[in-house]
């Protein structure tokens, strides 16, 4: 009986009215992803709720699965939706599946506030903590997973927003995981931030202000306070636990930038906080947890709208995009959200030891084209802003991120996107 129950409640959301009152199309839907993410749909049953006041009905429904169930419910009237998936785990680790549909319906329904909870049932599993053998994994896809060897535990809490868990190894140090994903490592951390900042804010000439969104460990806000013409970095991350978690446990991530006076921390729903705020920046880094988490509303094309805005001229944003080989469909779709916003969109990408693969990642802007910048004038730019504390990134590296492997180019191009 072992298993993974989730649950997602969606808030205002903006999707076509349709997939909230036709239940045909509702169900056509849930099959399609259902199918997609691997697992099996064994029957199911829909209802439509009638008019009330004038308003359409919503849909209630439920596909029964080989390994569970799905439920779902609709509510026009207050364009919110809640969703339900649990899979058992009893001939294999089905996890990694369920975590792909209830995200993958989450981002079809494009909601502006998402509310996640998961809750392990029955006898605990491997990817949860530790195993017998010490090792804890992640999935890549619905076929794939990888993972590493953990002393001990030293945290496991339930915020109001996600799981939070610390763990301590060897090789990677402290070690990070939200909701059963890893996040960042005291090893290997300077891989995903170094090439998070650098490449943008190398190419910008002159960055002063910058926004980063999630980013609560730190460590891209340490890597941009290296720039010396950065005055001020806001971060705006919806969980206070994972800064103070940060500030606390992993001060060789952050190295005292939570605590810089040119950092403003801001525990808002950063969905929110950009389409409210007159503030212009010159960089705005989108580092989130991934596209099927809480996180899911920042990565739809009408919020690269919203932070379009507040790009100032010349200014650029920064995203990851996820593993191009495990996840082509998701990286596709992304850039294809950014090529539809920003005039100039540069995709790269390296291998993150932590993440078990190949990472994406794209800067994007009316006017800033990072590869602008030959060698030497890169080279000259590091030299002349006296960044020297660098351990994957220098000139040399720059242009080779840029540099796209060609099942990458075929996944940027929409090729092997669908």
């Amino acid at each position: 009986m072992e298993g993974l129950h989730l649950t997602a409640d969606l808030h205002d959301c903006s999707c076509d009215l349709a997939l909230l009152t036709d239940a045909q199309r509702l169900a056509q839907l849930c099959s399609e992803l259902t199918a997609r993410t691997g697992l099996t749909a064994v029957a199911d049953r829909w209802h439509t709720f009638p008019e009330h006041e004038g308003q359409p009905g919503g849909v209630t429904g439920m596909l029964l699965l080989a390994e569970s169930h799905l439920a779902i419910h609709t509510w026009p009237e207050r364009a919110g939706v809640t969703l339900d998936v649990y899979v058992c785990n009893f001939s294999e680790d089905n996890s990694g599946k369920a975590r792909d549909l209830i995200g993958s319906l989450q981002q079809a329904f494009r909601p502006g506030r998402a509310d996640r909870q998961q809750l392990r049932r029955g006898a605990p599993v491997k990817e949860q903590g530790p195993a017998a053998d010490g090792y804890v994994l992640e999935a890549l896809d619905a076929d794939s997973a990888y993972g590493f060897r953990f002393e001990r535990q030293l945290l496991s809490l339930r915020t109001p927003f996600q799981q939070l868990e610390l763990f301590q190894s060897a090789r990677l140090g402290r070690t990070l995981r939200l909701d059963g994903r890893y996040m960042t490592s005291e090893a290997d951390e300077f891989f995903y931030h170094e090439a998070m900042v650098h490449p943008a804010a190398m190419a910008h000439p002159f960055p002063e202000r910058a926004l980063i969104l999630g980013g609560g460990d730190g460590g891209a806000a340490e890597e941009l306070l290296k720039h010396p013409s950065i005055a001020h970095v806001t971060i705006v991350d919806l969980d206070p636990t994972v800064v103070e978690v940060a500030r606390r446990e992993l001060t060789s991530i952050h190295r005292g930038s939570l605590d810089d006076p040119r950092v403003r921390i801001l525990c808002e729903d950063g969905d929110a906080w950009v389409r409210a705020t007159g503030e212009m920046f010159d960089l705005v880094l989108l580092d989130l947890t991934d596209p099927d988490t809480p996180a899911s509303a920042m990565y739809a094309q009408d919020f690269l709208q919203a932070v379009r805005r507040v790009l100032a001229p010349g200014g650029a944003v920064v995203m990851h995009l996820g593993a191009p080989f495990h996840k082509p469909q998701q990286v596709a779709s992304l850039l294809a959200a950014l090529r539809q916003t920003f005039r100039i969109v540069s995709p790269y990408g390296l291998h993150v030891p932590l993440y078990g693969a190949y990472w994406g990642m794209a800067v994007a802007s009316d006017d800033l084209d990072p590869l602008s910048l030959n060698h030497a004038e890169l080279a000259a730019r590091l030299r002349h802003r006296g960044i020297g504390d660098l351990q994957y990134y220098n000139a040399q590296v720059h242009e080779a991120l840029f540099a796209l492997p060609n099942f990458y180019r075929d996944v940027s191009s929409g090729e092997r996107g669908r």
